[in-house]
């Protein structure tokens, strides 16, 4: 098959470029490295031995991004390229707005051109907002409390629309949970421009000696423990349901919103003690007040990703710490650093 990859440098999106590569597709990435590196396709065709066509342009750039979608004529489209800090969407709502929803009309606009009809879109559980029940399933109302969530169920109507609109099209809109850990090898992984936003990024710079200390945010939820917990998925396992995806949308018409995660949650004094078995030594943390918004669980229903895509994850928390450390500890600075 031959895919079209929008933000295909960033965290998720290069597990899977690899996850891709070897099943043997020929892939085309698009991306404009504004919080990607270029390192990381470097280490992606290393990994797989692999080549891939790039082109370095913004999904905003209409003529460009036609062009190459034209000159590439993919069979199905991914479509990961979108900014996604929450708190920052609050401080930039119309910046999100342009990016993630004028970007992805876009994108839409230039498979037509080209003749495309299938894409798999990475959404969010964010789209769910405040739970009404747990766990999350698909038919959960759609609340965004931020216009970074706002903007992905924005971007999930868009395609619904669009499905409804052109014949044989076929869309598989993956929400995802809580992707953490790296690729087994160390060679990829999660790098953060600044200060992260995520619990595992934040443990591992921590454990690595980047950051003095965690601050866990409220320790009286109605919890395990009192911190709060949340579904935290394998990269390795989401970039295998990305496969899964574009096989589904292969054999099938019209528009399905699929959860991702394991639909077990983890509280974050579990992760921390994962983390330190995984490091070998202790993460200095301390108890700070709940932030605003913050809810005590979230985690996922996952029948119907296991009935339409015969996925399921594969690991536990274990692996995604020892993973997660592996590529932190000889990439101290993430990609800034060779290794």
């Amino acid at each position: 098959m031959r895919i079209f990859v929008t933000g295909g440098a960033g965290y998720i999106g290069s597990h899977t470029l690899v996850q891709l590569l070897g099943a043997g597709h020929d892939l085309c990435v698009l991306d404009n490295f504004s919080n990607s590196s270029l390192e990381a396709l470097r280490r992606v065709r290393q990994l797989t031995n692999r080549d891939f066509a790039l082109v370095e342009a913004d999904i905003r750039d209409t003529a460009t991004l036609t062009e190459a979608m034209s000159g590439f004529a993919p069979d199905a489209v991914v479509h990961f390229a979108g900014l996604k800090a929450v708190g920052e969407s609050g401080e930039k709502p119309l910046l999100y707005y342009d990016n993630n929803v004028t970007g992805s009309a876009n994108l839409l606009a230039a498979m037509d051109t080209a003749g495309c009809r299938r894409i798999v879109f990475s959404s969010s559980a964010t789209v769910y907002g405040e739970a009404q029940y747990l766990p999350f399933d698909e038919d959960h109302p759609i609340a965004p409390t931020n216009p970074y969530g706002r903007t992905k169920a924005m971007v999930e109507e868009m395609i619904r629309d669009w499905t409804a609109a052109t014949d044989g099209a076929s869309a598989a809109l993956l929400r995802y949970f809580n992707p953490v850990g790296a690729h087994e090898s160390g060679r990829i992984g999660e790098d953060p421009r600044d200060i992260p936003n995520n619990l595992m990024p934040f443990i591992a710079q921590v454990a690595v000696g980047r950051r003095a200390k965690l601050s866990v945010f409220g320790d009286d939820y109605e919890t395990r423990d009192g911190t709060g917990e949340r579904d935290y998925i394998h990269v390795v396992d989401l970039a295998a349901a990305h496969s899964a995806a574009l096989e589904y949308c292969a054999r099938t018409e019209g528009c399905e919103a699929i959860n991702v995660g394991t639909g077990r949650g983890i509280t974050v004094m579990e992760m921390v003690a994962a983390y330190e078995e995984a490091c070998g030594h202790a993460i200095a943390a301390e108890i700070a007040p709940r932030r605003p918004g913050d809810v005590a669980s979230s985690y996922a229903a996952t029948a119907k990703a296991a009935r339409l895509l015969n996925w399921h994850a594969e690991r536990g928390v274990d692996a995604m710490c020892e993973s997660s450390w592996r590529w932190q500890s000889t990439n101290s600075e993430g990609y800034g650093e060779k290794a």
